[in-house]
């Protein structure tokens, strides 16, 4: 059976979060709104519980959290519900956002969303290194600059955004400042504590928690425009998110978020001996990283190998490992990754790139029977690559 290394895509489920789950479908299982009796109390109390395991890890506060299906849904509360705040001002024809080239999806079609309503959008391109400048997105801002939205890390590259750059420029300016944080939010704490963040949006099962729940972190302050729901029926979750919350999965995320936390130097030491046993077994490829490897985690790493065309490294490791050519959403389509070409690479390493992506749970596999099935020279003689 191959070995899982598509960490980035999703994670595999911890025990300890799968045991507290199963007691919240099996036992209490009751409706976090039913207030008349032990299971709907018991219910609302993990809720509770878990809304608290999720603020402490940006250092929000409890009430600032808000239980969504994951950081897509948060992402388009984030962007889409702030919208209602984001007018435009007598010195602004249109209300502007400033982004990147090099958002996830979840964060790009909201934008063009608003696009097409009469929003301008500023995207700022990143460096060969797939990061972005502080200066530049701040230099994007400007008088009717309603949103700023920056991803924290880059899902295809494993790239360190300078968030706490942007923040600390950001002080002062009267605009929502939005980090989609769905790749760090439980490893890369000190950033995502900032204040100056107005909203972050995290993932369950990024951090080895379930599929199905992530949150909207919402820190609340005067400046800050009030969201407004995307959904009505209800008056869950501050009014912003109606519908029965899934007690199961909301237990589930907040123990992994814990977890994340407390066994966050052990986790980031295991990931850099797997990042260090992946460069040096593959080395006989001659491995090309696309990125800066100390501007990124040390959990994803975007590589190409000269001669190797990815489709084939794919099918020639089927058995052996389970590996993404690009974002796990959008790899069907197998058409060119939007970031890499944000960072202007080669064509014939784009049509190279592979993305490795690993976390503490993961396993190495066999580096020398990956080198061995790969056979270059007939490789690039298949693909015109000389």
């Amino acid at each position: 059976m191959p070995v899982y290394v598509d960490c980035a895509a999703t994670t595999p489920l911890d025990p300890r979060v799968r045991e507290v789950m199963l007691s919240y479908f099996d036992e209490d299982f009751g409706n976090a709104g039913s207030r008349t009796h032990g299971w709907g109390q018991r219910a609302r109390a993990a809720v509770e519980r878990a809304r608290d395991q999720v603020a402490a890890v940006v250092g929000a506060r409890r009430g600032d959290v808000v239980f969504t299906s994951g950081a897509t849904e948060s992402n388009n509360l984030a962007i889409l519900g702030s919208s209602a705040g984001l007018q435009a001002r007598p010195d602004s024809p249109r209300p502007h956002i400033v982004s990147t080239a090099i958002e996830h999806h979840a964060v790009l079609e909201p934008l063009a969303e608003l696009e097409r309503r009469g929003y301008e959008v500023t995207y700022v391109r990143p460096a060969s290194d797939g990061t972005v400048a502080a200066d530049a997105v701040v230099a994007a801002v400007r008088p009717g600059t309603r949103l700023v939205t920056v991803m924290h890390v880059n899902n295809e590259t494993g790239a360190i955004q300078p968030i706490t750059g942007i923040a600390d420029a950001l002080q002062g300016r009267d605009c929502v400042f939005h980090v989609d944080a769905a790749q760090s939010f439980g490893r890369e704490l000190s950033d995502l504590r900032h204040p100056r963040i107005d909203l972050i949006s995290a993932s369950s099962h990024k951090i080895q928690g379930p599929k199905g729940v992530g949150a909207l972190i919402a820190r609340r302050s005067a400046a800050t425009p009030p969201l407004r729901p995307l959904m009505f029926g209800g008056g869950q979750e501050r009014g912003l998110r109606p519908g029965t919350l899934p007690v199961p999965l909301i237990a589930g995320f907040g123990l992994a978020a814990e977890l994340a936390v407390t066994e966050r130097e052990e986790r980031v030491r295991r990931c850099r001996v797997f990042r260090d046993g992946l460069l040096r077994g593959l080395d006989p490829l001659h491995p090309v990283i696309h990125g800066d490897p100390a501007r990124a985690v040390p959990y994803i790493l975007n590589l190409s190998f000269p001669g190797i065309d990815a489709e084939v490294a794919i099918d020639a490791w089927a058995d052996l490992v389970a590996i993404s050519n690009g974002a796990a959403c959008t790899s069907q389509s197998y058409t060119c990754s939007h970031v890499l070409s944000a960072m202007q690479l080669p064509a014939r390493r784009k049509d190279g790139a592979l993305r490795f992506s690993w976390c503490a749970a993961s396993t190495e596999p066999d580096w020398h029977a990956l080198v061995a099935a790969i056979e270059p020279d007939r490789d690039a003689e298949r693909i015109g690559v000389t």
